[in-house]
């Protein structure tokens, strides 16, 4: 080194720095530049200690900084002079459990990187056709690991004791296994069993494979347990065995993910961008919505009455070696039961898809952390997050930005909604503000899905030895997460924050798109609670550093059996008719009424009549489930969504720029009102002189473009935010965007942070930083019990 005086250069960095390869990457770049000192992990990243002049010094922070690793992001680095030791060596030490806070981001899982997969395809490789593969640049993460930090006594891995081999590239400086915690081989590591159902092993290892290849050809339903737990898989061209796993999974129509063998067996189905090129191959695999190819008959039963479908390259060696065999696509659907949680555990999924599955494909590496894959949907030629799960969470959304600036903010847990559960926390440090949010959890509909619930918050909470100072959580006082909020703050003693529930997603999309107030958010989903105690959904929100006033809404119709008509369109349709028409309602020759029995209409025209205690809502997302019922599309749904998608898929087979009529109405406060009674009248008229059903649709959605470009011209704002899970929808998102930019405003959608209520967590820890007191008890509400 010279005679240039030694320095000791003490640095400390958050960020998703354990499991990239981190501290490889530092042991090798101080190795070249000839530094002493050593590199760990500890409960808030990496710390490093390292020895030479300053020059040298200053080289290694820059090149750490320009050259680390492609999976990793440093949020925070902080640096200290000290005195120097005069280490003798550079070394990787042992990870250190401080008693700080614990910051360190968990990874996601990562997508099979192309070395590991050239490996399990060499013959002479020690690894062929093994499928537990992996290295530093990719393999299981979140999904195994247990606690902080990222060491394998920390995930269940701790159960397998590395061979010689694997032990030596562990410890090897310029392998790319040098500390990859869930390394293994075929001698040592995790290996495959094919069951019956009766749990009795029919072939082990790379034979049980082979089997489970030969059954699926054979028409067999395979439950396959993957990296975050089980799908369950039929071959997608065999009609009668997709059939049968509709019917034995108790599914007629919800679309079905399919998992090709490679790119160009998607291209052969649908189109593919390369924007959604990028995504099916990136190291977080998502299932990716594509447009399927025109006159593709054969993917009807995969997604039916859909122009959408989801599509998903393999993501881990033990798929990339089936998909090999295979050579054609699969199904490849969550192996859970309706509104259950994904199985993760072997007697679990024997017990649950006994009934669904032929024969069982399992291994012996434990799942710490039950993930589902993640779902995204290109819009305006960026990825917009629907699910965010596997090789998405647990990754923090930064929020430093947007912090309340002079106070030190506190530790939120959040406990989102009741469809689509997520939970989140806010992690805080001197330099870097996140948000971390849980994978999607689904929805709380029955005990177990509660209890998963309950398990993520706990599995989190011991992670990071996370412990909240406030509770955040929807309005609404019946959802099952609002209740169990208000039993944690009970017996933890800590405040209670309900957020109302459209302000929660404005909130979660200002974070994703990292805005300051003011904005105009445009939430428009399928129910919220309202600060009037109506279900609200159709609403326009101005978001101030204050807080947020509603300042226009879809009016309000009559939610014929409240909660039963989100699962009958035709209920809403008639509803919303009665409101308009009244006593002529009976009269007409209506497909909502066609769809009851006349002793059912008998029923409703009672209740109508006689103005009993029926909900109201100002719901868009019920407003689309209504339209679908006037155009006969369709009446009862079977799954969440059902009737706005048939709509929206309507629209492609059309080609017209024009809209209805709208009557939008701003009293002496600026207060706004979208009439839909012209809408409807238009539309019955246009049923009347039989124009095609697809250039209804499209007017529909081209008269909400109208809506929001009016009403934004009202209020004046230009950061307008769009909201809520109406807002998958491509085709009315596309438009509003564009429409709005040409009107000179700045439109913003969701793009990390799901738009649908897989973001409301989100949102709610955003309320609770930014409320002025964390003891108040509510955000953005008043008529709430709690």
């Amino acid at each position: 080194m010279g005679s240039q005086k030694l320095k000791l250069l003490s640095l400390t960095i958050q960020g998703a720095v354990q499991g990239v390869g981190f501290r490889p990457f530092v042991y090798r770049l101080a190795t070249e530049l000839d530094l002493k000192g050593w590199v760990n992990n500890n409960a808030q990243g990496v710390a490093i200690e390292v020895e030479g002049n300053a020059s040298q010094l200053h080289l290694f922070q820059e090149r750490l900084q320009q050259e680390k690793p492609a999976r990793s992001q440093i949020h925070s680095m902080i640096s200290a002079w000290k005195e120097p030791l005069n280490y003798q060596t550079f070394e990787i030490r042992e990870s250190s459990n401080n008693s700080h806070k614990k910051t360190a981001v968990i990874l996601p899982d990562i997508a099979t990187c192309d070395d590991c997969l050239r490996e399990i395809f060499d013959a002479a490789n020690r690894r062929d056709r093994y499928p537990f593969t992996n290295c530093t640049n990719c393999g299981p993460r979140y999904s195994i690991i247990s606690a902080l930090p990222y060491d394998r006594h920390n995930t269940t891995m701790q159960h397998f004791q590395m061979c010689a081999d694997c032990e030596a590239e562990y410890h090897n400086p310029l392998n790319r296994r040098f500390h990859a915690q869930p390394n293994a081989c075929p001698r040592c590591g995790p290996h495959l069993e094919l069951w019956n159902r009766d749990g009795k092993v029919l072939a082990t290892g790379d034979r049980a494979l082979l089997e489970t290849a030969e059954a699926i050809r054979l028409g067999k339903i395979l439950a396959i347990k993957g990296l975050g737990g089980f799908h369950l898989v039929v071959d997608a061209a065999n009609l009668e065995a997709v059939t049968q796993l509709r019917k034995r999974k108790h599914r007629p129509h919800k679309p079905l993910a399919l998992m090709y063998p490679n790119l160009e067996s998607i291209q052969t189905d649908c189109q593919v961008s390369e924007v959604e090129a990028q995504l099916l191959r990136s190291p977080e695999a998502p299932i990716v919505l594509l447009q399927k190819l025109p006159h593709n008959n054969r993917l009807n039963l995969i997604s039916p009455n859909n122009s959408c479908m989801g599509a998903m390259l393999p993501s881990t060696p033990l798929h990339h070696l089936l998909m090999a065999d295979l050579q054609f696509p699969i199904v490849a659907t969550s192996g859970n039961l309706s509104d259950e949680p994904i199985c993760i555990e072997h007697q679990e999924a024997i017990a649950n898809l006994g009934n669904i599955a032929d024969l069982f494909l399992l291994h012996n590496r434990g799942i710490s952390q039950p993930v589902d894959d993640s779902v995204v949907r290109v819009i305006s030629d960026r990825p917009v997050l629907f699910r965010r799960a596997r090789g998405y969470a647990p990754s923090p959304i930064i929020i430093s930005s947007l912090a309340p600036k002079g106070r030190k903010s506190k530790n939120i847990l959040a406990l989102g909604g009741h469809l689509k559960n997520t939970i989140a926390f806010s992690i805080s440090n001197s330099i870097a503000n996140s948000i971390v949010i849980s994978q999607h959890i689904g929805d709380l509909e029955t005990l177990k899905s509660f209890e998963h619930f309950q398990r993520i918050i706990n599995q989190l909470s011991e992670a990071y030895e996370f412990h909240p100072e406030a509770i955040a959580c929807d309005a609404h006082p019946d959802y099952l997460s609002s209740q169990y909020a208000q039993q944690l703050s009970q017996s933890l003693q800590i405040p209670l924050i309900p957020v109302q529930h459209h302000y929660a997603h404005v909130l979660a999309g200002m974070a994703d798109n990292q805005l300051k107030p003011p904005v105009l958010g445009i939430a428009w989903d399928g129910t919220g609670y309202g600060t009037d105690g109506t279900m609200w959904g159709g609403e326009f929100l101005k978001v101030t550093d204050s807080g947020f006033e509603r300042v226009a809404h879809l009016r309000k119709f009559k939610l014929l059996g409240g909660d039963k008509a989100a699962k009958e369109p035709r209920r809403v349709a008639l509803g919303l008719l009665w409101e308009m028409l009244g006593d002529r309602l009976w009269n007409r020759d209506l497909a909502p009424l066609q769809a009851f029995t006349v002793a059912e209409l008998a029923i409703f025209k009672t209740l109508l009549t006689k103005q009993s205690d029926i909900p109201q809502t100002s719901s868009m997302g019920r407003l689309f489930d209504a339209i679908a019922s006037l155009l006969g599309i369709c009446q009862i749904a079977s799954f969440e969504g059902q009737a706005a998608i048939a709509l929206e898929n309507l629209c492609y087979a059309a080609n017209t720029a024009e809209s209805y009529k709208l009557n939008i109405k701003f009293d002496v406060k600026n207060q706004g009102e979208i009439d839909w009674s012209p809408l409807i009248q238009a539309i019955l008229e246009d049923r009347k002189t039989e124009i095609a059903l697809e250039t209804i649709a499209a007017k529909f959605h081209n008269t909400l473009v109208e809506a929001i470009a009016i009403v934004a011209k009202q209020i004046g704002i230009e950061q307008i935010l769009l909201t809520g899970g109406c807002f998958q929808n491509q085709y009315l998102t596309e438009r509003a965007m564009y429409k709005l930019q040409q009107a000179g405003f700045k439109p913003y959608c969701h793009h990390q942070i799901p738009p649908n209520d897989g973001g409301i967590a989100a949102g709610q820890i955003m309320a609770a930083l930014t409320s002025t007191s964390l003891s108040q008890r509510a955000v953005g509400t008043r008529h709430c019990r709690v």
